[in-house]
């Protein structure tokens, strides 16, 4: 089987942090988001990945390098592909045509989440979904008794199914798949303005493929920052009830508090701080004098006389406040 994940938008929504990093390389408990999405793909699949496609735009040799090894360590040879032109979602998965062949899994790269089924293989397609509150930003599926899907819908301005598509997709054949994708870009077929793969699914829909869907009991997006801390916080947890070990035996606790779960990179030095519950600390940062909470802090940076919650903190940064010396007395207000 393969997987194709596409990631080239630039994370607009995430800035500054994107200026520097790609969206789906930013740290999620420890890992980059598209490596957590890879492990949680390839755990819910329980079949041998023969290949990992990604499609990016210009992130450089270095990032090339880093995603090549997230194949690797899934005993998957990794592939790079580009996608120049933000065109849709259908012109970019044919970005990796050559990968579109056998059994394959689309997985956009900027969400996470938790499922308790394993997939049928025996199926034309299945679209994983969640039920959503607002599904106007969202692809949407309607289905019918036997949970088959009767009609793809794109963004719909009016109450059409909650069942939001959370952007991944198995194909029993992905030759159809690639040939579908092909006709809308050869015809000029597009949706709002771009070449959209819910349209090809309706095509092959029409056509007599049956897609069912499996519902994730979790979906967890990391498309801007409060949302990506928000996931840091569930990924943790489930850490924790797994028992990873989220604390490198090398942080240094001088006069600190841990409050789990929390993960913590080795070279990290804690001192005279309250660190936790929820925070990701990368490789090398130091926080003294502190209090932080609901956070993630990259790799190398300090923070010093801070009281920090929901902050999302690049790396090589310093935040530095005050060191103050108080005399209050009863009944005193300070802010």
């Amino acid at each position: 089987m393969n997987i194709i994940i596409p990631m080239a938008g630039r994370g607009t929504r995430l800035r500054p942090h994107t200026i520097t990093i790609p969206k789906p390389l930013l740290p999620v408990a420890g890992k980059p988001i598209v490596q957590r999405l890879v492990e949680d793909i390839v755990k819910t699949l329980n079949t041998k990945i023969e290949n990992i496609g990604f499609i990016i735009g210009d992130f450089g040799a270095e990032t090339e390098q880093q995603l090549l090894e997230v194949a690797r360590q899934e005993g998957a040879q990794g592939h790079i592909f580009y996608q120049t032109h933000p065109l849709g979602t259908a012109h970019a998965i044919l970005c990796a045509a050559e990968m579109l062949q056998g059994e394959v899994v689309i997985a956009f790269a900027d969400t996470l989440f938790k499922a308790d089924f394993e997939l049928n293989a025996a199926a034309d397609g299945i679209i994983w979904t969640h039920r959503v509150a607002d599904p106007s930003n969202f692809g949407v599926v309607k289905l019918n008794a036997q949970n088959v899907i009767t009609e793809f819908v794109e963004k719909p301005t009016t109450f059409v199914s909650d069942m939001a598509i959370i952007g991944i997709y198995y194909f029993k054949d992905g030759a159809y798949l690639r040939n579908e994708l092909q006709y809308l870009l050869d015809n000029d077929i597009k949706d709002k303005g771009e070449y959209q793969l819910t349209s090809a699914l309706e095509n092959m829909k029409q056509k007599g493929t049956n897609f069912t869907i499996a519902s994730v009991a979790e979906w967890l997006d990391c498309g801007n920052k409060d949302a990506t801390i928000y996931t840091n916080q569930r990924v943790l947890e489930f850490c924790k009830a797994r028992n990873e070990q989220l604390i490198s035996d090398s942080v240094v606790i001088q006069n600190a508090v841990i409050i789990e779960p929390c993960f913590i990179a080795s070279d990290v030095v804690l001192h005279n701080s309250v660190v936790g519950p929820h925070v990701s600390i990368g490789k090398g940062s130091k926080i003294e004098n502190s209090v932080v909470s609901n956070s993630i802090i990259q790799q190398k940076t300090t923070i010093k006389n801070k009281v920090i919650a929901n902050a999302l903190i690049g790396s090589h940064t310093i935040v530095k406040g005050k060191a103050e010396d108080y005399s209050l007395g009863d009944y005193s207000t300070l802010s």
